[in-house]
Protein backbone atom coordinates (compact mmCIF):
# COMPACT_ATOMS: atom_id res chain seq x y z
CA UNK A 1 0.00 0.00 0.00
CA UNK A 2 1.18 3.22 -0.78
CA UNK A 3 2.03 5.74 1.81
CA UNK A 4 0.44 8.98 2.50
CA UNK A 5 2.71 12.13 2.87
CA UNK A 6 2.46 14.32 4.91
CA UNK A 7 1.30 17.84 4.69
CA UNK A 8 3.76 19.81 7.18
CA UNK A 9 1.75 23.49 6.76
CA UNK A 10 -1.09 23.45 9.40
CA UNK A 11 -3.21 26.00 7.17
CA UNK A 12 -3.04 23.62 4.39
CA UNK A 13 -4.39 20.19 6.60
CA UNK A 14 -6.97 21.88 8.23
CA UNK A 15 -8.06 23.08 4.58
CA UNK A 16 -8.01 19.61 3.65
CA UNK A 17 -10.42 18.77 6.64
CA UNK A 18 -12.91 20.48 4.58
CA UNK A 19 -12.94 18.60 1.11
CA UNK A 20 -15.31 15.66 0.24
CA UNK A 21 -13.79 12.48 2.15
CA UNK A 22 -13.22 10.77 -1.30
CA UNK A 23 -10.41 13.70 -2.17
CA UNK A 24 -8.29 14.27 1.29
CA UNK A 25 -5.79 12.00 0.34
CA UNK A 26 -5.17 13.75 -3.07
CA UNK A 27 -5.58 16.89 -2.31
CA UNK A 28 -2.52 15.99 0.30
CA UNK A 29 -0.56 14.59 -2.20
CA UNK A 30 -0.58 18.09 -4.18
CA UNK A 31 0.07 20.12 -1.48
CA UNK A 32 2.89 17.79 -0.36
CA UNK A 33 4.24 18.13 -4.03
CA UNK A 34 4.22 21.85 -3.40
CA UNK A 35 6.02 21.48 -0.20
CA UNK A 36 8.42 19.24 -2.06
CA UNK A 37 9.07 22.19 -4.39
CA UNK A 38 9.52 24.35 -2.35
CA UNK A 39 12.44 22.41 -0.39
CA UNK A 40 14.26 21.96 -2.90
CA UNK A 41 14.56 25.94 -3.26
CA UNK A 42 14.85 26.18 0.72
CA UNK A 43 17.71 23.83 0.68
CA UNK A 44 19.62 25.08 -2.18
CA UNK A 45 22.68 27.10 -1.85
CA UNK A 46 23.67 27.57 -5.60
CA UNK A 47 21.06 27.77 -8.64
CA UNK A 48 22.83 25.74 -10.69
CA UNK A 49 22.49 23.15 -8.35
CA UNK A 50 18.66 24.04 -7.63
CA UNK A 51 17.79 24.19 -11.38
CA UNK A 52 19.40 20.30 -11.67
CA UNK A 53 17.17 19.53 -8.85
CA UNK A 54 13.84 20.91 -10.35
CA UNK A 55 14.70 19.27 -13.90
CA UNK A 56 15.03 16.17 -11.79
CA UNK A 57 11.51 16.24 -10.76
CA UNK A 58 10.09 17.38 -13.80
CA UNK A 59 11.30 14.84 -16.00
CA UNK A 60 10.54 12.31 -13.17
CA UNK A 61 6.98 13.58 -13.02
CA UNK A 62 6.23 13.49 -16.92
CA UNK A 63 7.62 9.71 -16.91
CA UNK A 64 4.79 8.96 -15.02
CA UNK A 65 2.65 9.29 -17.52
CA UNK A 66 4.32 7.26 -19.52
CA UNK A 67 5.77 4.37 -17.30
CA UNK A 68 3.74 1.14 -15.92
CA UNK A 69 4.78 1.32 -12.01
CA UNK A 70 6.67 4.70 -10.50
CA UNK A 71 10.15 4.00 -9.47
CA UNK A 72 10.64 3.57 -5.05
CA UNK A 73 10.43 7.20 -4.73
CA UNK A 74 7.71 7.79 -1.69
CA UNK A 75 5.94 11.17 -3.44
CA UNK A 76 6.10 9.86 -6.90
CA UNK A 77 4.59 6.68 -5.56
CA UNK A 78 1.80 8.80 -4.17
CA UNK A 79 0.87 10.89 -7.40
CA UNK A 80 0.94 7.62 -8.81
CA UNK A 81 -1.78 6.68 -6.61
CA UNK A 82 -3.92 9.12 -5.98
CA UNK A 83 -3.71 12.22 -8.68
CA UNK A 84 -3.35 10.45 -11.95
CA UNK A 85 -6.21 7.60 -11.31
CA UNK A 86 -8.36 10.93 -10.52
CA UNK A 87 -7.20 12.70 -13.92
CA UNK A 88 -4.29 14.85 -13.46
CA UNK A 89 -1.60 13.96 -15.51
CA UNK A 90 2.25 13.95 -14.91
CA UNK A 91 2.94 16.44 -17.45
CA UNK A 92 0.80 19.05 -15.89
CA UNK A 93 1.86 18.20 -12.56
CA UNK A 94 5.79 18.91 -14.12
CA UNK A 95 4.61 22.71 -15.23
CA UNK A 96 5.28 23.27 -11.46
CA UNK A 97 8.68 23.84 -12.42
CA UNK A 98 8.03 26.57 -13.83
CA UNK A 99 6.82 28.57 -10.98
CA UNK A 100 9.88 27.88 -8.68
CA UNK A 101 12.45 28.55 -10.86
CA UNK A 102 12.09 32.01 -11.11
CA UNK A 103 12.87 32.12 -7.73
CA UNK A 104 16.25 31.01 -8.04
CA UNK A 105 17.74 33.52 -9.94
CA UNK A 106 17.70 37.82 -9.91
CA UNK A 107 13.55 37.92 -8.95
CA UNK A 108 12.00 40.79 -11.28
CA UNK A 109 8.41 41.28 -12.25
CA UNK A 110 8.04 38.73 -14.35
CA UNK A 111 9.53 36.10 -12.57
CA UNK A 112 7.00 36.93 -9.64
CA UNK A 113 4.15 36.74 -12.28
CA UNK A 114 5.70 33.09 -13.17
CA UNK A 115 5.75 31.79 -9.80
CA UNK A 116 2.15 33.23 -9.48
CA UNK A 117 0.49 31.67 -12.79
CA UNK A 118 2.68 28.36 -13.01
CA UNK A 119 2.67 27.83 -9.00
CA UNK A 120 -0.41 28.95 -7.65
CA UNK A 121 -2.45 29.32 -10.92
CA UNK A 122 -1.62 25.57 -11.82
CA UNK A 123 -2.36 24.22 -8.10
CA UNK A 124 -6.10 25.79 -8.15
CA UNK A 125 -6.38 24.40 -11.39
CA UNK A 126 -5.57 20.81 -10.30
CA UNK A 127 -7.15 20.93 -7.48
CA UNK A 128 -10.56 21.98 -9.14
CA UNK A 129 -10.38 18.65 -11.35
CA UNK A 130 -9.89 17.13 -8.14
CA UNK A 131 -12.70 18.35 -6.51
CA UNK A 132 -15.15 17.91 -10.06
CA UNK A 133 -15.27 22.02 -10.24
CA UNK A 134 -14.51 24.09 -13.23
CA UNK A 135 -11.50 26.22 -13.42
CA UNK A 136 -12.74 29.37 -14.06
CA UNK A 137 -10.75 31.95 -14.65
CA UNK A 138 -11.45 33.59 -11.65
CA UNK A 139 -10.47 30.70 -9.83
CA UNK A 140 -7.01 30.70 -11.16
CA UNK A 141 -6.66 33.99 -10.47
CA UNK A 142 -7.45 33.59 -6.86
CA UNK A 143 -4.49 30.82 -7.00
CA UNK A 144 -2.54 33.15 -8.73
CA UNK A 145 -2.88 35.62 -5.57
CA UNK A 146 -2.54 32.82 -3.00
CA UNK A 147 0.82 31.98 -4.40
CA UNK A 148 2.05 35.69 -4.69
CA UNK A 149 1.23 36.49 -1.07
CA UNK A 150 2.18 32.97 0.61
CA UNK A 151 5.99 33.91 -1.37
CA UNK A 152 5.54 37.45 -0.14
CA UNK A 153 5.92 36.04 3.74
CA UNK A 154 8.36 33.62 2.56
CA UNK A 155 10.88 36.49 0.68
CA UNK A 156 13.94 37.62 2.98
CA UNK A 157 13.87 40.92 0.85
CA UNK A 158 11.19 43.16 1.68
CA UNK A 159 11.30 45.32 -1.42
CA UNK A 160 10.61 42.05 -3.39
CA UNK A 161 8.05 40.98 -1.16
CA UNK A 162 6.14 44.30 -1.36
CA UNK A 163 6.42 43.87 -5.18
CA UNK A 164 4.73 39.99 -5.01
CA UNK A 165 2.18 41.76 -2.61
CA UNK A 166 1.14 44.59 -5.08
CA UNK A 167 0.45 42.06 -7.53
CA UNK A 168 -1.58 39.35 -5.30
CA UNK A 169 -3.60 42.57 -4.34
CA UNK A 170 -3.88 43.32 -8.17
CA UNK A 171 -5.48 39.92 -8.54
CA UNK A 172 -7.82 40.59 -5.84
CA UNK A 173 -9.36 43.18 -6.78
CA UNK A 174 -10.16 41.64 -10.11
CA UNK A 175 -11.68 38.74 -8.42
CA UNK A 176 -14.05 40.47 -5.44
CA UNK A 177 -14.62 38.16 -2.61
CA UNK A 178 -17.70 35.80 -2.84
CA UNK A 179 -19.68 32.80 -1.35
CA UNK A 180 -17.60 29.74 -2.23
CA UNK A 181 -19.32 26.36 -2.89
CA UNK A 182 -19.10 23.69 -0.52
CA UNK A 183 -16.98 21.85 -2.90
CA UNK A 184 -14.22 24.06 -2.99
CA UNK A 185 -14.18 25.56 0.58
CA UNK A 186 -10.65 23.60 0.99
CA UNK A 187 -9.13 26.20 -1.57
CA UNK A 188 -11.83 28.74 -0.03
CA UNK A 189 -10.11 28.58 3.25
CA UNK A 190 -6.43 29.40 1.91
CA UNK A 191 -7.82 32.55 -0.45
CA UNK A 192 -9.63 33.78 2.72
CA UNK A 193 -6.75 33.34 5.01
CA UNK A 194 -4.37 34.71 2.09
CA UNK A 195 -6.40 37.61 1.33
CA UNK A 196 -6.78 38.48 4.59
CA UNK A 197 -3.06 38.52 5.02
CA UNK A 198 -2.63 40.67 1.29
CA UNK A 199 -4.68 43.39 3.14
CA UNK A 200 -2.65 44.02 6.12
CA UNK A 201 0.75 43.62 5.01
CA UNK A 202 3.65 43.36 7.00
CA UNK A 203 2.34 45.47 9.45
CA UNK A 204 1.77 42.67 12.29
CA UNK A 205 3.25 39.11 12.39
CA UNK A 206 1.87 36.36 10.11
CA UNK A 207 1.29 33.56 12.63
CA UNK A 208 0.05 30.37 10.99
CA UNK A 209 -1.97 28.31 13.29
CA UNK A 210 -3.31 31.31 15.45
CA UNK A 211 -7.05 30.91 17.25
CA UNK A 212 -7.63 33.90 15.33
CA UNK A 213 -6.45 32.41 11.39
CA UNK A 214 -8.11 29.06 12.62
CA UNK A 215 -11.57 30.49 13.62
CA UNK A 216 -11.67 32.49 10.36
CA UNK A 217 -10.76 29.65 8.52
CA UNK A 218 -13.55 27.10 10.63
CA UNK A 219 -15.99 30.27 9.58
CA UNK A 220 -15.46 30.15 6.29
CA UNK A 221 -15.75 26.12 5.88
CA UNK A 222 -19.18 26.39 7.65
CA UNK A 223 -20.28 29.53 5.43
CA UNK A 224 -17.97 30.14 2.71
CA UNK A 225 -17.68 33.88 3.00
Amino acid sequence: MVSLPSVTDPERRLAIAYAPAPVRDALAVLWALDERFASVLASTTESGIGAIRLAWWREALQRLDVVAAPPPEPLLQAVAAHLLPRGASGEELSGLEDGWLPLLGELDARGLTDHGRERGGRLFRIAALLLGADASEALIGEGEAWALTDLAFHLGDRVLAERALVLARARWDAAPAHRWPRRLRSLGILTALARADAATGFDRPRRQGAPGRVLRAFWHGLTGN
